[in-house]
């Protein structure tokens, strides 16, 4: 389990009284605001956090700065977000494999629930199961064929140890009982970018980089993993559609903030990353990226957070792929 709730620092909480005041949250932003985003560019958390930045510096009328702090799963990032002062200064955009990783690492620098302030969940989408056009197979039963055929032989990628990306092929490696090896990058653009050369052959992959490959007939689709088919490809069935009713593994996408934001601070971000994410414009740009908009508050990203640990506390625990 994760290790005990970290203590704020000295100075950010004796800063805490003169801030927690609805009059102080009018004023907030008074500086530019940091927007950690927990993997390196290119991927779907960096997408999402440069489109909410320029909505952002918009509406608050100071720059919203992105800063990519990719490695180790995202925790990276995350470690950095936790120990900033919580002041709403410094945000960060974190996939579900942030609740993940307190179960999947043995020891992490920081607890991903009790360190972290929830604000709104503002993405969501299920991952498409996409194959090297090198790989002989053209859907999801011949392509399990090949795996039992060649156990261990078939290179699976993703985007790191921790991430949805890996833990939903171990997922399927259990239901469908199978075998492969797993190839993990720091981050989703370097695994698609091998995906691409043939370095490793299928992934289950982000939407944002795997619908236009497929579009482009440089990838195959074989599955996705939500409850619903993805809308940008509609033709392609779910997994549980394909023989394994019940599976859905989908990846959401939330901004936290450190331990201790005050709630006036947090309701003003809350409020405006849901108008952001209401806007027209921004809907559209995401569907662009294959991505659904979301806008679960503080209160609701809490309950997920809580029963997306539970859920994938046990599914780890089954599998066994704890790391230190």
């Amino acid at each position: 389990m994760p290790i005990p709730r970290r203590a704020l620092p000295a100075l950010a909480a004796a800063a805490l009284p003169a801030i927690a005041t609805p009059a102080a949250a009018q004023a907030w932003p008074t500086r530019p605001v940091r927007l950690i985003v927990t993997f390196p560019p290119g991927g779907p958390a960096d997408v999402i956090g440069r489109i909410l930045a320029e909505r952002l510096s918009e509406s608050w009328g100071q720059p919203v700065i992105v800063e990519n702090r990719g490695g180790a799963g995202g925790n990276i990032g995350a470690e950095a977000a936790a120990r900033a002062a919580p002041d709403g200064h410094t945000l960060v955009v974190v996939a579900s494999s942030h609740v993940q990783g307190a179960a999947l690492y043995r020891r992490l620098p920081f607890d991903p629930i009790a360190d972290f302030t929830p604000i709104t969940q503002v993405a969501y989408y299920g991952l498409v199961v996409v194959l090297h056009p090198s790989v002989p197979a053209q859907n999801l039963a011949e392509f399990e064929a090949l795996l039992r055929a060649r156990p261990g032989e078939i290179t699976i990628t993703s985007a790191g140890v921790g991430t949805p990306t890996h833990l939903t092929p171990e997922l399927f490696r259990i239901r469908a009982g199978v075998e492969f090896t797993h190839v993990p990058f720091q981050g989703a653009a370097p695994a698609h970018t091998a995906l691409l050369a043939g370095q490793v052959q299928a992934m289950f992959h982000n939407p944002v980089l795997a619908v236009p490959a497929v579009q482009a007939g440089r990838l195959r689709a074989i599955a996705t993993t939500g409850a619903a088919r993805a809308q940008a490809l509609p033709n392609v069935p779910t997994l549980a559609e394909s023989g394994y009713p019940g599976f859905d593994a989908g990846t959401w996408y939330a901004v936290l903030g450190p331990a201790g934001i005050p709630a006036p601070i947090v309701q003003k971000i809350d409020a405006d990353l849901r108008r952001a994410v209401q806007n027209t414009a921004l809907r559209e740009r995401f569907a662009a990226q294959a991505l659904e908009t979301r806008e679960a508050g503080p209160e609701a990203l809490a309950i997920i957070m809580r029963e997306d640990l539970a859920r994938w506390t046990e599914v780890i625990q089954r599998l066994g792929v704890r790391q230190d």
